[in-house]
C-alpha cells in the first residue's frame, strides 16, 4: 500500500518527531524571557538585540549551520571544551535539536511577543496593586491572557523543526538513525531510483503532520477569543 509506513520511515518519523519535540522544550522558556523582554522593555541597542534574534529568519540556513559547526563542532569554539566533558553536538540527533532550536527560535519569540503586547498593561498594573508581585502578574495575567500566541507560537517552531533541513545537514550531517530527519530522508530518497512512492508516502505524512498542527493552533485561538468574549 503506498502509505503503508516501512520500519524505516517510521524510524525517521519518530527521529523527527523526537527532534521538533526537544527543540520546543528547550527553547519555549528563553523564548517567553526574550518575548517578555522585548515587549514590556525599551532600552538602548533594542533594534539590535531583535535583530540578532529575528537574523535566523532572513540568513540562508547553511549559514548558521556552518557558525554552529564552527563554534560547537568537536573542534569548534566552544564544542573543543564540550568534547572532553562528554558533550557532543556534531553529527547526533543533539545538535539537530540545536540547528532546528536556532531556525525555530525567532518564529516561537515573534509570536509571544505580539501576543504579550496585546495584554493590556493595566490589568498587571491592577494586579500588583492587589498584592500581587512583578513575577506574580506575569505568571496570573500576562502569560494566562497570552497562552493563545505562545501555543501557536510553539506549534510554529515544532512544525519548523520538522521541516529543518539547510542548518541540520550543515551541522550534523545526514546520517541514519541518528539525524536524518524527515526532509533529509526526503532528500535521500531523490538521489536514488525508483523511490516515489516512498517519498510520496513521506510527504504526505509531512503535510498530515504540519496540517493538523496549525488546525489546532487556529482552533485554539478561536477558542481562546470566544472564551474571553472578543
Amino acid at each position: 500500500m503506498m502509505f503503508s509506513l516501512t520500519p524505516e520511515e517510521l524510524s525517521v518519523l519518530q527521529l523527527s518527531c523526537k527532534v521538533a519535540a526537544s527543540c520546543l522544550v528547550v527553547s519555549i522558556i528563553p523564548a517567553i524571557c526574550v518575548g517578555w523582554f522585548l515587549a514590556r522593555k525599551e532600552f538602548w541597542g533594542k533594534s539590535f538585540i531583535e535583530t540578532l534574534v529575528f537574523l535566523p529568519l532572513v540568513l540562508p540556513p547553511v549559514v548558521p549551520g556552518y557558525l554552529l559547526l564552527q563554534v560547537f563542532g568537536s573542534r569548534g569554539i566552544i564544542g573543543q571544551y564540550l568534547a572532553p566533558l562528554g558533550i557532543d553536538f556534531a553529527f547526533n540527533w543533539k545538535g539537530a535539536v540545536l540547528a532546528s532550536a536556532v531556525m525555530g527560535f525567532p518564529l516561537l519569540v515573534q509570536s509571544i511577543r505580539l501576543a504579550i503586547e496585546l495584554v493590556d498593561q493595566r490589568l498587571e498594573m491592577a494586579a500588583k496593586t492587589l498584592g500581587a508581585s512583578s513575577l506574580g502578574a506575569i505568571f496570573h495575567v500576562t502569560l494566562p491572557l497570552a497562552s493563545s500566541g505562545i501555543l501557536i507560537g510553539a506549534i510554529l517552531c515544532f512544525c519548523r523543526s520538522l521541516g529543518e533541513f539547510g542548518a541540520t545537514i550543515t551541522f550534523v550531517g545526514n546520517i541514519s538513525n541518528e539525524t536524518r530527519t524527515l526532509p533529509l530522508a526526503m532528500y535521500s530518497l531523490m538521489q536514488q531510483p525508483d523511490t516515489e512512492a516512498a517519498i510520496q508516502r513521506l510527504i504526505v505524512l509531512s503535510l498530515s503532520v504540519a496540517f493538523l498542527a496549525l488546525w489546532f493552533a487556529q482552533w485554539f485561538h478561536r477558542y481562546q477569543k470566544k472564551r474571553l468574549g472578543r
